[in-house]
């Protein structure tokens, strides 16, 4: 790939990646409860679901959703079922547990590494309008007799990269709200849930273009 058209991809996907949406949001409050080590977890989950999207966006997936009325309305719905079960599992959860605190207890749990690992995959791959995105984004910038291969390397490659140092950013910033979370730890998790529902609820009335 010319180095020239890489700097632009480059420039798009921070452009991209800057976009508010769940994945973000997702890093910002499992770093407000968690601290960056934690979120590390959910943050490696999301870049690797949008390499998920990234592969199936060039192996063609992403144009059948973009040509199926059918197959778009069903994982449409699967991926808004999803972030709605999210944002009410937050809005019903009890003020969330700081970093701190949980350091200061002395208690931890062995398997939430895993947990916030899968919810930070899910999120990334639960929305198609993101994989018909990077179906008509992607052969902006693919370069004929390149083998495919080498292609996802680089495209997803610089992707993964700019997302997960802007998610780490986003996670570090969070740690320093902990305190404020010891006071409105409710509240928090309300708007963050009611976040995650509206952004459920925006995706049920998706179309395909």
């Amino acid at each position: 790939m010319p180095w020239e058209l890489w700097l632009i991809y480059l420039a798009a996907a921070v452009g991209l990646s800057l976009t508010p949406g769940p994945n973000g949001l997702l890093s910002l409050t499992h770093g407000a409860q968690y601290g960056l080590r934690r979120t590390m977890a959910t943050i490696l989950g999301g870049v690797l679901g949008f390499l998920v999207l990234i592969a199936g966006s060039l192996a063609g997936l992403g144009a059948l959703l973009a040509a199926s009325e059918q197959a778009f309305t069903i994982v449409k719905w699967l991926g808004a079922a999803y972030l709605v079960y999210l944002g009410v599992r937050l809005w019903r959860s009890p003020p969330p547990v700081t970093a701190l605190e949980r350091a200061a207890r002395g208690h931890g749990r062995p398997r939430l590494g895993n947990r916030l690992f899968r919810q930070g995959f899910l999120v990334a791959v639960s929305n198609p309008k993101a994989l018909i995105f990077f179906a008509a984004f992607l052969p902006q910038f693919m370069v004929d007799g390149m083998p495919l291969w080498q292609q996802f390397l680089i495209l997803g490659g610089t992707f993964a990269l700019v997302e997960l140092i802007y998610e780490l950013v986003l996670a570090g910033t969070a740690q320093r709200i902990a305190p404020w979370l010891a006071r409105f730890g409710r509240w928090f998790n309300r708007a963050t849930g009611t976040a995650f529902i509206g952004i459920g609820a925006m995706l049920t009335t998706a179309g395909r273009n």
